[in-house]
């Protein structure tokens, strides 16, 4: 997963083809325990472009997009939000995939 190194970045890859985007922090237990399945993840949906998003290098970016609890997952199609996996709570793998397939 490539990491989110600007806003700039954000705005153009959200706006060409499917990205999905994992906002997280380093210190987040719940957002270190999904992330040894990740490559899976994204192995199973190679549709997409994933990026991780550090909430607390963009946070303004983050509060633009309500995003308040971490992990979420915000998913795009040629600018247009597509899906939105957003709580406070741990995500499994297949919930994770579940949203995907949903898309």
């Amino acid at each position: 997963m490539k990491n989110l190194e600007s806003v700039e970045q954000f705005n153009a890859i959200k706006a060409e083809g499917k990205s999905v985007f994992m906002f997280s922090a380093d210190w987040c237990g719940d957002c270190k325990y999904i992330e040894p399945v990740m490559p899976e993840i994204e192995a199973e949906n190679e549709d997409f472009a994933f990026y991780h998003v550090d909430r607390d290098a963009f946070i303004d970016l983050c509060a633009d997009l309500a995003i308040f609890g971490i992990p979420s997952f915000l998913a795009f199609e040629d600018g247009e939000e597509v899906g939105r996996f957003v709580s406070k709570d741990r995500k499994t793998k297949e919930e994770i995939n579940d949203f995907l397939a949903a898309i």
